[in-house]
């Protein structure tokens, strides 16, 4: 005999039916399944589907209540209230239109403790029971049954909090944004970082732990092949050519915002510093720090003729001897 579990869900709204778990599912099965049909029966899925966005509304409603340890407690005891108020047979008839005994049997696949054989299927996905059995229950034990198994629910196992490191490029770890992550257990999930993180911070991705509990991402800033972070300032180093040492000028210089224009003062020395305030890094408080700019003079390794003609001529002419000092010395 085959029995459509559509009247049964309607009449005690049967939320684990519902998501197609056993009612000694973990949260994490929930979870689970309920992704599964979430996906399947949502209405951007469904164009203009009303079976289907009715489905999604009642995946909804199960889940708000069995991912809820308190509505989930208050839910399975009126789960048991709702079943007696259904079983009321008189002599071996039936107002439903079926015997008491096969609602039983329902409930019981539900619960799994029967051991007559018995074929299951997710409600959820349009699917009956089949079942089996002889009309030799009584009411009086089928409540005396529904009592014990309510009381003899194992506890569920306790949640768990989980962390994992995560790292970030500095652009990255600056500017925040959408970003995939894959973790060891194979699960990929796309999460929305926060801008300016920094190094050692942790993000929490509540439910995403072991059973339920939060997953705690620890931030690890790379290290940059040309900015050095210091708590809140930046440093970096800069190149310029002998004649804009000396002539000084704009150049442009790399920042975590990009390219700004700076200008060198003439006659700079290799190894000086020039700041570009409130272009370092920001605190929690959404406070930037510095850019320190160090110069570095650097020769050209090829030059053109014209080029070594000029340099002989300013030679000539130069008066500036780097090493007077150290003859001043030895004389």
């Amino acid at each position: 005999m085959s029995f459509d579990t559509g009247n049964l869900r309607n009449t005690v709204n049967n939320y684990y039916q519902i998501l197609g778990v056993d009612p000694s599912a973990t949260l994490g099965d929930i979870k689970k399944e309920f992704r599964i049909l979430a996906r399947r029966y949502h209405p951007d899925l469904n164009p203009g589907d009303k079976s289907a966005e009715e489905m999604f509304k009642k995946i909804n409603e199960a889940y708000d209540t069995l991912s809820d340890d308190s509505k989930r407690s208050q839910y399975d005891l009126s789960i048991g209230a709702s079943r007696r108020r259904l079983v009321r047979p008189k002599g071996n008839n039936n107002s439903s239109g079926f015997p008491f005994t096969n609602i039983n049997s329902v409930w019981d696949d539900l619960r799994n403790t029967s051991k007559t054989s018995t074929t299951k299927t997710n409600v959820s996905r349009g699917n009956t029971y089949n079942y089996n059995r002889t009309r030799s229950t009584r009411t009086e034990d089928y409540q005396s049954s529904t009592a014990k198994r309510i009381k003899s629910v194992p506890p569920r196992p306790k949640s768990k909090d989980i962390e994992a490191k995560l790292s970030l490029p500095l652009e990255k770890a600056y500017s925040g944004g959408r970003e995939r992550i894959r973790l060891e257990d194979g699960r990929s999930l796309e999460i929305d970082m926060p801008p300016a993180m920094y190094h050692g911070q942790k993000i929490r991705l509540k439910g995403q732990g072991i059973r339920g509990g939060d997953l705690y991402l620890k931030i690890l800033i790379e290290e940059h092949p040309f900015f050095k972070l210091q708590k809140t300032d930046i440093s970096c180093e800069i190149p310029l050519t002998p004649a804009e040492a000396i002539v000084g000028g704009a150049i442009e210089i790399p920042t975590i915002d990009g390219l700004v224009k700076m200008n060198v003062p003439a006659g700079v020395k290799s190894g000086q510093r020039l700041k570009l305030a409130d272009k370092g890094y920001p605190n929690i408080r959404g406070e930037r720090g510095d850019q320190m700019v160090i110069l570095r003079i650097v020769p050209p390794n090829q030059v053109s003729e014209q080029e070594k003609e000029l340099y002989k001529q300013i030679r000539e002419i130069e008066t500036f001897n780097p090493r007077q000092e150290l003859l001043n010395y030895y004389q």
